[in-house]
């Protein structure tokens, strides 16, 4: 962090402090005598954190410490006198206000707790925020909370086409585990309604991408197609790597220790294995980008208790997607999978390579790819299409010559949707 001068140009270092450890700081705000810069900063802690720097003494505060969650946003009303914060608890938004005079904590606002953005304090009502919510009923509305007196009010309906009644949605449920070695992980399970679906239903297991990403409580889409007309219950795993659980877990799938995610996803299915309304016996997993390799290593080590796997612009072999990647993003991805240029490395790429162990996938398989891929490229499809389909094992292939990282012109889209819907009729409803 520096200072700027903007009348000589003068750089001033402020933070780190020489010898502290690296940080990220983010979403800078003045108080309103522009002796304090309120921040979001990682120093110091596990968590991205409220922190206030103080010009006069040079000092930096923590403000939000006792709270176990990354700040992921925040604003100063227009007085000057209070701090709204959106903390990520687990995937979903919680908000908490603050003095910032004092830096205390003030009593919680009740706002939703789905998916908060666009904090704005009113100019002439100082004590009136806007925001926006994303639930999985909306795909974002706009509403106001009154600080004063707590009122929240909500002025916007998202437009919804004809038929379509998004209030009936359902939302999803907290899930906690442990895994093989004892860490907990967590997740989201969307379960169809027990009275239009009765009985054990199938599921569909979505890793995210990232990996330092994160499956939160939102609009869920067309993904409520699945719940709602057929009775496919969805579950979200957060497994080790996700961003919002701290620095140490964002770190533990590094490297070498890159399987261990994949046994997260085990330990999730052991787990669907023993839920009252979850079909053991029908799952499918799916996942795009690094999403995509959860899924084929998944249908590697635990073909058994699958029926099939999606792998959209997943990777199939970390060392071949390092070596045809785009260059700009190379040296990046090396610090997340491991240099493959290493031969200790390079050797371990080998040996966990879905690719390279393509011989234990037994269950039915989509690939999805775009040809102009830059992150992921096409020929890590082509690839792993190629070694499934040498041992009889069924293989959908969807490649489009027009998209890159995922599909986004709408008759592309509806395609993969429509797809990827008899793909999951023919492996978890025939």
């Amino acid at each position: 962090m520096f200072l700027i001068d903007t009348a000589t140009g003068t750089l001033t270092k402020i933070l780190p402090k020489d010898g502290a450890s690296a940080a990220g700081y983010t979403g800078f705000e003045w108080s309103l005598d522009k002796q304090r810069l309120f921040l979001t900063t990682n120093q110091g802690g596990e968590f991205s954190e409220l922190a206030v720097y103080d010009l006069r003494d040079k000092s930096l505060t923590v403000l939000s410490r006792h709270i176990p969650w990354d700040i992921e946003n925040f604003s100063l009303s227009a007085d000057g006198r209070r701090i709204l914060t959106v903390a990520n608890k687990n995937g979903r938004d919680e908000v908490h206000m603050f003095d910032a005079l004092t830096g205390k904590e003030l009593a919680r606002p009740e706002v939703a707790a789905d998916s908060i953005g666009g904090l704005d304090w009113h100019e002439v009502q100082r004590s009136t925020l806007a925001y926006s919510l994303n639930s999985p009923q909306s795909p974002g509305d706009v509403y106001t909370l009154d600080t004063a007196i707590g009122k929240t009010e909500r002025w916007t309906v998202a437009g919804t086409a004809p038929g379509v009644k998004p209030e009936t949605f359902v939302s999803p449920e907290l899930v906690q585990i442990k895994s093989f070695d004892g860490l907990a992980v967590s997740g989201w399970l969307f379960l169809p309604d027990a009275a239009k679906f009765p009985g054990k239903r199938p599921v569909l297991v979505s890793f995210h991408g990232g990996p330092a990403s994160q499956s939160t409580v939102g609009f869920m889409g067309r993904t409520n197609y699945f719940l709602n007309e057929m009775g496919i219950a969805v579950l979200f795993p957060n497994v080790r790597g996700s961003s919002g659980y701290g620095k140490t877990y964002l770190d533990l799938d590094n490297g070498f220790k890159r399987k261990d995610s994949v046994k997260d996803g085990g330990a999730f299915l052991a787990w669907a294995a023993q839920h009252p309304r979850l079909d053991a016996k029908r799952m499918v997993v799916t996942g795009g980008s690094y999403g995509g390799y959860m899924s084929l290593a998944t249908a590697v080590d635990y073909s058994p208790l699958i029926r099939g796997a999606i792998d959209p612009v997943g990777i199939s072999h970390f060392a071949t997607f390092l070596n045809n990647t785009e260059s700009y993003r190379r040296d990046l991805r090396r610090v997340e999978y491991g240099n493959e240029r290493d031969p200790e490395m390079r050797a371990f790429h080998e040996k966990i390579a879905p690719l390279n162990n393509a011989a234990s996938i037994k269950v039915p398989l989509f690939v999805v790819q775009g040809k102009n891929d830059p992150r992921v490229p096409y020929t890590e499809a082509q690839q792993i299409v190629s070694a499934v389909r040498k041992n009889n094992v069924p293989v959908w292939y969807l490649l489009a010559d027009n998209e890159g990282h995922g599909f986004r012109r709408k008759a592309n889209a509806d395609f993969e949707f429509y797809a990827t819907v008899r793909f999951l009729e023919t492996t978890l409803l025939d």
